[in-house]
């Protein structure tokens, strides 16, 4: 929990609070995330808030994905959906699709590089990662990798923000649009990591200027 008081957000666009919300996830600010949901919940687009949340355990872990959708359910009063059918199957070959989709020419380097470190994290991290979660209904892929992005700059991890900031990109988001994740995710990263993100950006709109 932070010390300060947390952000007014109800007048903020719904896409602009679920890129907040994630930062906050990330950030693990109790007071941020009450008031950003308390935003959100009678949004008449709560999937696409269930959505963001329900992806944070890829990057935040499960303790913290489970605690921040118990406050989501007990802020909201949205009743529990039904659970979705497992098909590794398609989550396998959906996987591999939606992650050329993000990584574009460099996806056949990521699995290889993912392949060096260990065989079954590049399995899991297809079918799981990008097939059975990002590949998901509910919430477009744009709209994923931007709130990816607001996660990544809390968490401050540069090579994972470099290749979701071009993902954002690549599956149709602005610059314009990538640029209010980063603000987004400031209000609740420290500065060293804002600086580094800043960065981040820097080197992935110049890239998509010489494209």
């Amino acid at each position: 929990m932070s010390g300060r008081a947390p952000d007014p957000a109800p007048q903020l666009p719904a896409r602009a609070l679920r890129q907040r919300l994630c930062a906050a996830v990330a950030a693990r600010d109790e007071d941020a995330l009450a008031v950003t949901m308390e935003a959100l919940s009678g949004a008449s687009d709560a999937i696409a808030v269930e959505e963001a949340l329900l992806q944070s355990y890829l990057f935040v872990g499960y303790p913290v994905a489970l605690n921040t959708l118990g406050l989501w359910r007990a802020r909201s009063g949205r009743p529990v959906p039904l659970p979705s059918e497992d098909d590794w199957e398609l989550w396998t070959r959906r996987g591999a699709d939606v992650c050329r989709q993000v990584y574009g020419g460099q996806y056949g380097e990521l699995r290889e590089n993912a392949r060096a470190l260990h065989p079954d994290l590049e399995r899991w991290m297809v079918a799981e990662g990008y097939g059975k979660v990002l590949g998901r209904g509910g919430l477009d892929l744009r709209e994923r990798e931007l709130c990816i992005v607001a996660m990544l700059v809390v968490l401050d991890t540069p090579r994972q923000l470099y290749s979701h900031m071009r993902g954002a990109l690549s599956t149709g988001a602005s610059e314009a649009e990538a640029e209010e994740a980063l603000r987004e995710a400031f209000r609740y990263a420290a500065a060293p990591a804002r600086e580094r993100a800043w960065a981040v950006w820097e080197r992935v709109r110049q890239g998509a200027l010489g494209s």
